[in-house]
């Protein structure tokens, strides 16, 4: 069994944590999150910490404290920090820009693709480099993951969007034969 669940979650300087009628509130400097507990869950604030609780030892009550133990911890870092992940153009020719707050992308198609940031979610952009920021980590990969899906890493060229740092294992081209292009006709 996992002990980090039991371990009580720091509130940072600066959060406001509350807990009403079944959901916690967190709020700070980036923002407020929202996060309605599992009915098998309870939270208690204690001193300068958050103490998850399980309200019987079943297997879901077991995995549900350490999901939410998790949950918190990186809502109460998202609205104090603020969570963000780089996206890299990778191709000749690929660019990104902002219209606005409108994400105006140029990646090989005969068309510019456009993406409106959702509530909460703010786009940065470098020429090759797309940073998407946001106090929800779920929420700040899933958009991410929305970009990225446009067009993701050719196997065999490494072209397209990915996250940055990320390795692509490029595949080897089709080779011709020892015949030649002919297909071996004399």
């Amino acid at each position: 069994m996992s002990k980090i669940a039991n371990k009580p979650i720091r509130i940072v300087e600066g959060v406001e944590v509350k807990i009403e009628s079944g959901r916690v509130v967190t709020r700070g400097v980036k923002g407020e999150l929202f996060f309605n507990l599992p009915r098998l869950i309870d939270v208690r604030v204690e001193g300068d910490g958050l103490v998850v609780l399980r309200k019987n030892n079943t297997k879901t009550a077991k995995s549900l404290q350490g999901t939410t133990s998790r949950v918190l911890e990186n809502n109460i870092r998202g609205v104090n920090e603020g969570w963000s992940k780089t996206l890299e153009l990778i191709g000749t020719g690929y660019r990104a820009r902002l219209d606005g707050k409108t994400l105006v992308m140029a990646i090989g198609f005969s068309h510019p693709v456009k993406i409106e940031p959702e509530e909460g979610i703010v786009f940065e952009v470098s020429d090759t480099k797309i940073k998407v920021s946001g106090v929800d980590r779920g929420f700040v990969g899933a958009i991410a993951a929305k970009i990225r899906k446009v067009r993701p890493p050719d196997p065999y060229k490494g072209k397209g969007i990915r996250y940055e740092g990320e390795s692509i294992k490029t595949k080897p081209g089709k080779t011709v034969g020892a015949t030649g292009a002919a297909g071996g006709a004399s």
